[in-house]
């Protein structure tokens, strides 16, 4: 087996358990499917694979899904989280026949965390840092939010989100590079415990400051503090701006992952 297939399957085996969701609230098992509920009305579905079901079954299972959320008055939007290389047939068709909407597709890229953890100059005046104080969570989110095209209000949302976790102490990190004071981009460190992985994940940067080095020098940062955690690899699901950086310290494409969003 080559890098390749050995990345994919440590991923499979490693992530694609509760590992893949610290932050839920409530987790309900239905068949292969993992339906979590996160604060503030978000569903989620993944799953380790299908278990070899068919278009009539995936059928079912969609529509049972989508019944469970409904139900409960207090979610809003859900994310089904599929990824490229699971046998799943009929899923696209089912999904978007109760209603779910294609997001862009990411990269799944997984590598060495020893590879990212290089010294990368950053531009004058730029400073990076570890934030936990809610001032500068907030502005961080905003920032994001402002990045990805989300409201104010989704911004604030995830702000509350990463102030609850961080007050559980389970390992993540919130990162931040800043200008002026300004935060101009960031992204969290999410060691997953009893695994090789930590994943890197919300990497954002001001439009007007990118390929300057900063997103790199983050990335850098992140894989530093993995290693001291004692973590190896590191995976993070990549838009086009993000996976040639990485790609450029080594790592490797071992799949693609696209969400599906419902909105009631």
């Amino acid at each position: 087996m080559d890098d390749r297939g050995r990345f994919l399957a440590a991923y499979d085996e490693q992530l694609r358990t509760a590992a893949e969701t610290p932050s839920a609230v409530a987790v309900r098992l239905l068949g292969p499917l993992r339906l979590v509920t996160f604060a503030g009305g978000r569903g989620f579905v993944t799953y380790q694979d299908l278990g070899g079901a068919d278009a009539d079954e995936i059928g079912r299972l969609v529509a049972a899904a989508l019944a469970h959320y409904e139900a409960d008055p207090d979610v809003t939007r859900v994310e089904w989280k599929t990824r490229g290389h699971d046998h799943a047939p009929g899923l696209h068709e089912s999904l978007v026949g109760h209603g779910f909407v294609a997001e862009e597709p990411e990269s799944i890229m997984i590598g060495a965390a020893q590879r990212l953890a290089v010294d990368v100059p950053l531009p004058d005046g730029v400073t990076l840092r570890q934030v936990t104080e809610e001032g500068d969570v907030r502005a961080m989110a905003a920032m994001s939010a402002q990045v990805f095209g989300d409201s104010v209000a989704d911004g604030a949302a995830v702000a509350d989100a990463l102030l609850r976790r961080l007050t559980r102490d389970d390992g993540m990190e919130l990162w931040v590079a800043e200008a002026d004071r300004r935060v101009v981009s960031a992204g969290r460190l999410e060691p997953v415990p009893g695994t090789d992985f930590a994943g890197i994940w919300g990497g954002s940067t001001l439009e007007e400051w990118r390929g300057r080095g900063i997103y790199r020098a983050l990335t850098a940062a992140r894989a530093r503090s993995a290693l001291r955690m004692g973590k190896t690899l590191v995976n993070s699901d990549s838009t086009e701006y993000s996976r040639p950086i990485l790609e450029r310290y080594g790592f490797l494409k071992v799949s693609t992952t696209t969400p599906y969003l419902w909105h009631r």
